[in-house]
């Protein structure tokens, strides 16, 4: 009988992991709260060993055929003309602040749900509540009422991880990046362009507009600022408190601020990384956000979310019991877990100007930066490595 493995959580690392579970042999069970799967989101980059892992499920040619149509990004001022330009693909190294393979999360979380569907069983509208371990397995109590006895649970949630919680309480150091972050859908407008435009103004303010499929743009609309418990209140106040932030800005506020109104996509945050001195206890296993999200600032988060499920797997498939696949998955994944949260706090800092002499002096080092001596070398930089991991082939 083949062992039975419970994942929550459908979207990249989750799925990801069911994929190549149910391709090893285990039999999948994937719980999601949602009531149904989750389309849309912001836009993703896909980089280096992810993409060939893709490769290896036979889903690369597929993800492209749903890329996005940015083809760089721009750094703008209050006219809208560029400071500095960076073409996707401009690092050598897929590094570049647009990736080559760009796409919405929930497009690429579809792509591989729809792969792994026939093959795992998925269930939507129900979560975890209760856990209760012994050596050779565990019992999981659903909030639905239903038990059921699993071998393994791969918690693959996000970064604010209610099962996580549950299981290691009080073991996520959080680093808070100082970003207060809403990301939601405008209309796209005949001047809008196939490049993401970043504009920066005073007191940490700025946005990016990306280019989406649809005739969409993704609006990612921040504030520089410590954090004070905005994670935690009401969708609602959430949203009011955006809304305020930018009411008295120019360049294209006005109209982002008449959607972000009523938009039924809007997702708040406050960029923290999770870190996590183990990330399994006994028969539980955490990946992807859950277990080390590297916020958007790395470049890398869904790479690592695909990396990390395949690695999850393999070792489950080729170790010669759970305990040991899961401190070898722990020894293959944490440098580059590591490499993906290597981001100093100044970089933000410095990129989210507070006032107008730093709001030059960003802009000037942008104008330097997108020139064509200077640009191949930022460019390399301005995304963590994806790849700084040897992938393993487990189907040797």
């Amino acid at each position: 009988m083949s062992r039975r493995i419970l994942v929550t959580g459908a979207s990249v690392a989750g799925n990801t992991a069911a994929w190549w579970l149910s391709r090893f042999g285990f039999d999948v069970e994937v719980v999601e709260k949602s009531p149904s799967f989750r389309d849309g989101g912001q836009n993703v980059d896909v980089r280096g060993t992810a993409r060939e892992v893709l490769r290896r499920m036979g889903l690369e040619d597929d993800a492209f055929a749903r890329n996005t149509p940015e083809l760089g990004t721009e750094w703008v001022d209050e006219r809208n003309e560029t400071i500095a330009r960076f073409e996707a693909g401009s690092s050598g190294h897929d590094n570049a602040p647009t990736a080559e393979l760009e796409i919405r999360r929930g497009d690429i979380a579809r792509l591989i749900y729809d792969a792994t569907r026939e093959r795992a069983t998925f269930r939507f509208g129900d979560s975890v509540d209760a856990v209760v371990q012994d050596k050779t397995g565990a019992e999981v109590t659903f909030a639905s009422g239903r038990r059921e006895r699993y071998d393994l649970v791969v918690v693959a949630e996000g970064v604010g991880s209610h099962t996580r919680e549950l299981l290691f309480p009080g073991e996520n150091s959080m680093r808070w990046m100082d970003l207060t972050i809403a990301y939601f859908s405008i209309p796209r407008q005949p001047h809008d362009t196939n490049y993401a435009r970043v504009y920066n103004t005073v007191a940490g303010r700025g946005a990016t507009l990306k280019p989406a499929r649809d005739n969409l743009l993704g609006a990612y609309v921040g504030i520089h600022k410590k954090p004070e418990g905005e994670h935690q209140w009401s969708p609602d106040r959430q949203r009011q408190f955006m809304l305020d932030q930018f009411a008295h800005d120019g360049w294209e506020f006005p109209r982002i601020r008449e959607v972000m109104k009523d938009v039924d996509d809007f997702y708040f945050d406050v960029l923290r990384q999770v870190h996590m001195d183990r990330w399994s206890n006994g028969r539980v296993v955490l990946t992807g956000d859950a277990a080390w999200c590297p916020t958007p600032l790395s470049g890398i988060g869904t790479t690592l979310a695909i990396v990390g499920g395949y690695v999850l797997a393999g070792e489950l498939a080729t170790q010669s019991d759970i305990p040991s696949a899961l401190v070898r998955y722990d020894g293959v994944m944490r440098p580059f877990v590591k490499e993906g949260q290597n981001i100093p706090k100044i970089v933000p800092r410095m990129l989210w100007p507070h006032n107008a002499p730093e709001l030059m002096l960003m802009r000037g080092a942008m104008r330097i930066a997108g020139t064509p001596l200077i640009k191949k070398a930022f460019s390399s930089a301005f995304a963590r490595d994806s790849n700084r991991i040897e992938l393993p082939d487990y189907d040797d």
